[in-house]
């Protein structure tokens, strides 16, 4: 019994020395970041400083539903969520510019909570929020109880852990997703936003997500965020959508993975909204708009074919991005993998991510 409180002295000193490094490392990490001067230029940016849309079709070829999360408190933790900006934006203005009118819908109706991650905020984040159309239908979006859900070619569900609170069990959107399916409209859905697939039933009797294979935010990378996931959640979404009978594809952690079954288009986490949003144009039988693939896809493109091709490869992509005036690359996103791989105890990919970061320095 002696000796109980030295070794608990011991190991407080320990952890607590264990979050001093980690805070210094991340300090040291984002002074690698230069300040960018053009960051302030892009909140003020407007929709017709989007080249993307200027750009875009001109005719229209319909409408798309997005639904967003109404939930702004996750269950009893008293943890603020909503649904991500981001993860709306983007594939907004995806539609708009491949000829699809966008309206927004909530289980609730009204205005939505919303999640801002000024790291993740790019210029098509920040028009929308300069968009007067895109705001009045945000802070007017539909109820789904009152959806005419002919009215649309396809739906698309925005991501944001609120969703996995009033997206599984709403009647309405239940109703629509097997309506949809089984009439061959396009279904889409990124990150949380798959939780609209759970519970819903088909006409046969059977399970919708009974067999079919899909995406969404992994348990691994959930339990990352939030280790207490399991008692804040009403489940783990991977869990779920597994037990009712989904072939679950889970990707590299918080990298784009897009995984189309049908009409069925689902996506892994925000990295995925763009090729989610694409995917689904061309199921509605488009070509989707060329437009400039962003620094964020570049880096995510990179970190990707270093884990699945190794270091060597990764700058062999640099190298030929760089060698593209037109290419960039966002070296926030490097550093936050840096911290994502240590975060897993992954220190060597953590300092290859560094030696990346380094290599793609084009200042």
């Amino acid at each position: 019994m002696l000796n109980k409180y030295p070794r608990i002295k011991i190991t407080l000193i320990s952890f607590f020395s264990l979050i001093i490094l980690l805070v210094a490392f991340v300090f040291w990490l984002r002074s690698l970041i230069p300040f960018d001067p053009n960051h302030k230029d892009l909140t003020i940016t407007k929709p017709q400083d989007l080249v993307y849309l200027s750009q875009g079709v001109k005719e229209h070829r319909g409408k798309v539903l997005a639904v967003v999360t109404s939930i702004d408190i996750m269950g009893a933790s008293g943890k603020d969520t909503g649904y991500e900006l981001t993860e709306l934006a983007r594939a907004y203005y995806v539609f708009e510019a491949n000829g699809f009118e966008v309206d927004i819908a909530s289980p609730k109706g009204g205005k939505p909570p919303v999640v801002l991650d000024d790291d993740d905020m790019g210029k098509f984040d920040f028009a929308f929020l300069n968009d007067t159309l895109a705001q009045t239908k945000v802070d007017n979006s539909i109820a789904m109880a009152e959806v005419d859900t002919r009215e649309y070619q396809a739906v698309y569900f925005v991501g944001g852990k609120g969703a996995m609170f009033d997206f599984p069990d709403n009647v309405a959107i239940k109703s629509l997703v097997s309506d949809y399916y089984q009439s061959g409209k396009v279904i889409g859905a990124v990150c949380h936003g798959p939780a609209a697939l759970v519970n819903v039933t088909l006409d046969d009797g059977t399970a919708l997500l009974a067999n079919k294979t899909v995406a969404s935010f992994t348990n691994d990378e959930e339990l990352l965020l939030i280790p207490d996931a399991k008692e804040v959640f009403p489940f783990l979404l991977q869990n779920k959508l597994i037990e009712q009978g989904a072939n679950f594809d889970a990707g590299h952690v918080y990298l784009d993975n897009t995984v189309q079954d049908g009409n069925l288009i689902t996506g892994q986490n925000p990295w995925s909204v763009w090729s989610v949003a694409e995917s689904m144009i061309a199921q509605l039988g488009y070509l989707p708009v060329k437009r400039q693939i962003t620094a964020e896809e570049n880096t995510i493109s990179i970190i990707t074919t270093y884990e699945d091709e190794g270091i060597q490869q990764a700058k062999a992509k640099i190298t030929s991005m760089l060698a593209n005036e037109e290419q960039s690359f966002d070296r926030i996103l490097f550093a936050v993998h840096t911290i994502v791989y240590a975060m897993q105890w992954e220190l060597g990919k953590s300092i290859d991510m560094l030696r990346l970061l380094s290599f793609a320095d084009i200042d």
